[in-house]
């Protein structure tokens, strides 16, 4: 039964399919990659996912620097009222050192978020909701992984949130301080065969000098109940920065609920050179339970149909025996009298 229950997982780490709307059986995280799936975790499911990483950056051109350190992702997501509706919080915090090198060398260590959003994530169209055929068939490898032309019909999220930003964040913009708004729009698509295709368009800290346009493309394949590959490419414009990182990893299922994962990224320039390594986690806390709807098919109105079967079956095997008695009485009454004539 475990095995049937990871099948699931087998249509994306990323994925949620329709049979129980935004709740899967297993973890729906967004690790190892930095895209935003366009579904939720599921109302009452809570769930933390953190990154570790190791970062290097070298600029060649001058003026030359080089920057190595630690940082940590993180977020915690949690499904509030609705299946579709997801509230969360996520950052990214970086300690690191900057050694700039002239006439004289010198180092500037550094600490402080890169980034700090709360948000909310709201699913406004999922075009594999109640639908017969997105169950696995069992029964045939074909018609699972054969492609279907609904597929390429995205599910479609929309999100809205603020940003804090510290004075003095060396990370940012001189001036950036304070909340700004972000928002985005994520698209998902489920393929057969266990491929997923992921795309956020994302415009940050609007209405400051960091105004960062960024697209995120990934695609997601898993090849095992427990084992998923991903390949992600990220564009980031804005008058204060400007980028195109490319990202592969992995991730394995532990259970149901825990899921590890490594990444690593870089890029093709050297203003500057970008090479990131991370490991993650992500853990939910699992108090999902599904919406009753009263009409007459629920799990309670089943068994209390088969209850009332089972006792009709009873009173008619009863009355069955009863008759059948009285029939055996009948017929021996009536040798009874015919022998005594």
């Amino acid at each position: 039964m475990k095995t049937f229950k990871y099948l699931f997982f087998l249509l994306g780490l990323l994925s949620n399919t329709a049979i129980f709307a935004q709740y899967t059986e297993v973890i729906n995280s967004n690790r190892p990659g930095m895209s935003r799936s366009a579904f939720s975790v599921g109302t009452n499911v809570l769930q933390f996912e953190v990154g570790p990483l190791y970062l290097k950056e070298e600029r060649t051109p001058l003026p030359r620097y080089e920057v190595s350190g630690f940082g940590v992702d993180f977020s915690a997501r949690y499904g509030l009222l609705f299946e579709e509706l997801e509230i969360n919080i996520e950052g990214n915090y970086q300690n690191d050192t900057r050694t700039n090198f002239g006439s004289f060398t010198t180092e500037d260590p550094r600490s402080n978020f890169r980034y700090l959003t709360l948000g909310a994530k709201y699913l406004v169209y999922d075009p594999y909701k109640n639908s017969e055929n997105e169950k696995p068939n069992l029964y045939s490898w074909k018609a699972n992984h054969s492609f279907r032309w609904k597929s390429l019909i995205p599910a479609v999220a929309v999100y809205v949130g603020a940003n804090y930003d510290t004075a003095n964040n060396p990370y940012t913009a001189p001036g950036i301080e304070g909340f700004s708004p972000k928002v985005m729009i994520a698209t998902q698509n489920n393929f057969n065969g266990g491929w997923v295709f992921v795309m956020n368009l994302i415009k940050d800290r609007i209405g400051t000098d960091q105004s960062d346009f960024t697209y995120i493309l990934t695609l997601t394949h898993s090849f095992s109940p427990q084992w998923v590959i991903f390949g992600e490419t990220q564009g980031i414009q804005s008058d204060f920065y400007a980028d195109n990182l490319l990202r592969f990893g992995g991730a394995y299922l532990w259970d149901k609920n825990f899921q590890l994962d490594t990444a690593v990224t870089f890029n093709t320039k050297d203003t500057p050179s970008v090479l990131n390594l991370t490991l993650g986690a992500s853990y939910r806390f699992d108090f999902h339970k599904d919406k009753e709807i009263d009409n007459g098919n629920s799990a309670e109105d089943e068994l209390e149909r088969k209850l009332r079967g089972k006792k009709n079956k009873k009173k008619k095997k009863r009355k069955k025996d009863v008759d059948t008695t009285e029939k055996k009485s009948n017929k021996r009454k009536k040798k009874d009298e015919d022998f005594d004539n």
